[in-house]
């Protein structure tokens, strides 16, 4: 099957959805004057990180709101920056432009504290082109000595100014109000919640957003030499293939000791927060480098939050290689992870796209592993037999006894094997068993969790 023409009919699908999802709303203005603030406010979420500081969201990020009964989505962006070389600022107009392209409703901020600057002139030009409904949200109007500083915003032309304060709220009601007007209240709203969620996690650097480009066939997300180009949590839904699932690209996570900034300490933050909210990880590497303490440490996290995972070795491309690079490199990695190390490994280059739908494959299989149930006829009928050829150690001339095993009702793999003496079962045996489980049932990626408990 031909990659590239899925990849089409992925994004085909994807525009559809928009279309049937019609209420999106997208927030633009010149760097900070709050849209970040605002799109947390509409969304009753902590998802874009917030700081007095220009530039701080580069990537669109996508949320959900509600209001009165109907249903809409929001897109934050970067700050629009008219003719400047920096090769952010250039990115980040590409992705107000898109996030315009996408949306229905454009809520256009402004700053009543500073009134109309030159970017402000040079967004409100592009606007009146884009033929959109636009509401001018003059932001910052925190106290009552600031109601009617927004007057000027009329000459822009662009319809009704709506005084607000995102910090505190005031004001969101009646534009929400006026916004969800234009709204189709039938719409419907696409419940994710069941979606399964594959996150992409790694150093910085390492090529995570470059993946979800290669994968979707857009510039959805930001893509430099420079590390920490990522900040926020960028989600985006995947449908091709026969695959339906959410794929989170995330900020690189460093060592805590450098981690200096604010802003990267909130992306490092919202990065972690991602392992524990996803179902599956794909733990990029860079082949030119291998495996590192700091990849180890992001390893160690998803074992210790109980999620699955796929090894996916980047940058495969730059490495010199003959027949026997791959086994070798493998083999490596595996020793590196003991004693967990049942873990698929694939290696690929998001620059030729080599293998890349093979990561999808097995991060998908991967999460079939997870929720995977086995019977607890199936178990006892495996492992007892196994236990009466090779029964635990005694301890103290104490013999262990186990007289029965089932799954329990986790969202991640755990058996409890019910025993007369629980607390003499050696850790050793705990992985005796682990590795009887892996040998007969598929749970290739995923942490298995073992329990002896009292009969």
């Amino acid at each position: 099957m031909n990659f590239e023409v899925e990849r089409r009919k992925s994004n085909l699908l994807l525009l559809q959805q928009i279309k049937i999802m019609s209420n999106i709303i997208a927030i633009v203005g010149r760097p900070n004057v709050g849209k970040s603030t605002i799109f947390n406010r509409l969304t009753e979420s902590q998802n874009a990180i917030v700081k007095e500081v220009s530039g701080v969201t580069r990537d669109r990020i996508y949320g959900r709101g509600e209001w009165n009964g109907v249903p809409f989505s929001v897109i934050d962006t970067g700050g629009y920056v008219h003719g400047s070389e920096d090769i952010f600022e250039g990115e980040i107009r590409k992705q107000v432009k898109l996030a315009i392209e996408e949306a229905n409703v454009i809520l256009f901020v402004l700053d009543v504290t500073t009134g109309i600057v030159d970017l402000d002139e040079t967004v409100a030009a592009m606007l009146r082109k884009c033929k959109k409904k636009v509401f001018i949200v003059a932001n910052k109007v925190d106290s009552a000595l600031r109601f009617g500083l927004s007057a000027e915003f009329w000459s822009l032309g662009l319809g009704e100014v709506y005084d607000l304060s995102a910090a505190n709220g005031s004001g969101t009601g009646e534009l929400l109000d006026d916004l969800v007007k234009c709204f189709d209240k039938n719409a419907p709203f696409v419940d994710d919640t069941d979606t399964p969620r594959i996150a992409i996690v790694g150093k910085p650097n390492v090529g995570k957003s470059s993946f979800v480009n290669a994968i979707t066939g857009q510039d959805r997300n930001i893509v430099t030499d420079i590390s920490g180009t990522t900040r926020d949590a960028i989600n985006t839904r995947y449908k091709a293939f026969g695959f339906d699932f959410i794929l989170v690209d995330t900020a690189g996570i460093r060592k805590k000791a450098k981690v200096t900034e604010d802003i990267e300490y909130y992306s490092t933050l919202r990065a972690v927060r991602t392992i524990e909210n996803s179902d599956v990880c794909i733990l990029m590497i860079d082949a030119t480098e291998g495996i590192q303490k700091q990849d180890l440490v992001i390893y160690y996290m998803i074992e210790k939050n109980h999620k699955g995972v796929v090894v996916l070795v980047n940058k495969w491309d730059l490495v010199e290689k003959d027949h026997m690079t791959m086994n070798e490199y493998e083999e490596k990695i595996r020793e590196q992870l003991a004693p967990y190390n049942d873990v698929p490994i694939i290696f690929t280059s998001t620059v030729t796209k080599q293998r890349i739908h093979k990561a999808l494959e097995t991060a998908m299989e991967v999460y079939a592993n997870r929720i995977k149930k086995v019977s607890t006829s199936d178990l006892n009928d495996l492992l007892l037999p196994i236990i009466d050829a090779t029964p635990p150690p005694s301890v103290k001339s104490k013999y262990v006894q186990i007289k029965y095993v089932t799954q329990l009702p986790t969202h991640a793999p755990a058996f409890a094997f019910f025993c007369n003496l629980p607390q003499y079962v050696a850790e050793s045996y705990k992985r005796f068993l682990e590795n009887k489980i892996r040998e007969n049932f598929n749970f290739s990626g995923i942490p298995i969790r073992i329990f002896f408990r009292k009969k």
